[in-house]
């Protein structure tokens, strides 16, 4: 693998280059259509031009490349990930698939390597959904799925998403012309850590996604009665937190007995939260995920089945509230085996794994074949400065990408 080195080098330096466009001094935070968000297309484009690519920034704030084929009225493949952050995120989550292929397209540039098809590169605006609430927002403008109502969606400061995009210099009326035909689209391949330890626990540099998880999530409130921690005795009380903790131990016991699925309370609030006071009303967050959608949800009906029970047992009111619904995405399978035969052709032992977090690939999944590729981080740890990965593992996930595209042209 070493022709990929220097490409690795490259990629790790433009990463720690974008890694400083922050719109916060002390830690990176690059949202959708701030400054930062200008000067990470202009440094991309700048990149893509380098590599040999014409380049477009789109309706919605997408910044584009293609390496032109050569053959009349091509069909493309697409790669990319996202260019915006979560508030004190990484260097790598996002920015990486996107450096990376316009590294691996100056490679082929460099060999004067054509295809039968079109590749481009997009570096989507706004996957995270920090600054507006919303997620997938660039990619879900090419599918075609971009809401009306979305114009009145406002920041922490609240100027809303029209006025945000008029201040860039685009038109909230204008996003449809961001969608792109499913008609002569190869696919969809996207490059990102992997945000998980799998890789690293097993000692592999790169692994190939089988599926994007499902996840449904849900905000539940039980109410109690609130009491003086000191008079009611234990037999009359009616607790909302302790009914809450077993709810949450439930979920735990219920993903654990069931491989493949994983549930997370990970926010709760108590009221009226006093030392001295028993807990008359508490809410806390469901997520709960799985590969297999209906795996996914008969977990989740034990899981109500057992708050049913629990607060029929304590005597508290249970409220449940669906507030996140995505169903699972199935990479496709001639992908999937490119990325193999790819991972093969580095000398790597394939690995399969499925992703537990949401990516671009899951928009564009609704019109063209996707794939995944998984490059190993440090502790698995992600949307965290302490984001970390080593260079010779972007050396092989640059070898895979590209024998997988040069492999494709055979397909």
């Amino acid at each position: 693998m070493s022709e990929f080195a220097e490409l690795a080098t490259q990629v790790m330096a433009r990463c720690e280059i974008l890694g400083t466009l922050s719109q916060n001094p002390n830690c990176l935070d690059r949202r959708y259509l701030s400054e930062q968000h200008r000067l990470a297309n202009q440094l991309a484009s700048g990149w893509m031009i380098e590599a040999g690519m014409t380049t477009w920034q789109d309706a919605v704030g997408n910044i584009w490349g293609r390496y032109t084929s050569t053959v009349p009225n091509a069909p493309r493949l697409i790669l990319g990930s996202h260019l915006d952050t979560v508030p004190n995120g990484g260097k790598y989550d996002g920015m990486l698939g996107v450096v990376a292929a316009i590294s691996m397209v100056a490679m082929f540039d460099g060999l004067q390597r054509k295809f039968p098809f079109h590749i481009d590169i997009v570096g989507f605006c706004d996957e995270e959904g920090t600054r507006f609430g919303t997620t997938l927002l660039g990619s879900r403008a090419l599918t075609g799925n971009w809401q009306d109502s979305w114009r009145h969606l406002k920041d922490e400061n609240g100027m809303s998403l029209a006025e945000a995009m008029e201040q860039f210099g685009l038109h909230f009326d204008e996003v449809s012309s961001a969608s792109i035909s499913p008609t002569d689209i190869l696919g969809y391949l996207e490059l990102h850590i992997e945000q998980g330890p799998v890789l690293e626990q097993e000692n592999l540099p790169v692994g190939v996604v089988s599926a994007i998880a499902g996840a449904k999530r849900f905000t539940i409130t039980i109410e109690g009665m609130a009491g003086h921690a000191g008079t009611v005795p234990m037999s009359m009380r009616y607790d909302a937190l302790a009914a809450s903790a077993e709810m949450i131990l439930a979920v735990e016991r219920t993903s654990h007995q069931r491989p493949g699925v994983v549930a997370t309370v990970g926010k709760i609030d108590n009221m009226p939260n006093g030392v001295n006071v028993i807990s008359g009303k508490t809410r806390f967050s469901l997520d709960v995920r799985s590969e297999d959608d209906a795996l996914r949800d008969a977990a989740l009906a034990e899981i109500m089945q057992q708050f049913g029970e629990i607060g029929a047992k304590r005597n508290v009111k249970l409220s449940v509230e669906q507030t996140h619904a995505a169903p699972a995405v199935q990479c496709d399978e001639d992908l999937k085996q490119a990325l193999v035969r790819g991972v093969e052709l580095s000398d790597i032992k394939p690995r399969i794994l499925a992703s537990g977090a949401g990516h671009d690939a899951m928009a564009m999944a609704d019109i063209c074949p996707v794939a995944m590729l998984f490059t190993r981080c440090k502790g698995g740890i992600s949307h965290h400065p302490g984001e970390s990965i080593k260079e010779s593992d972007v050396e092989a996930s640059l070898s895979v990408l590209f024998k997988s595209i040069e492999n494709l042209q055979h397909v």
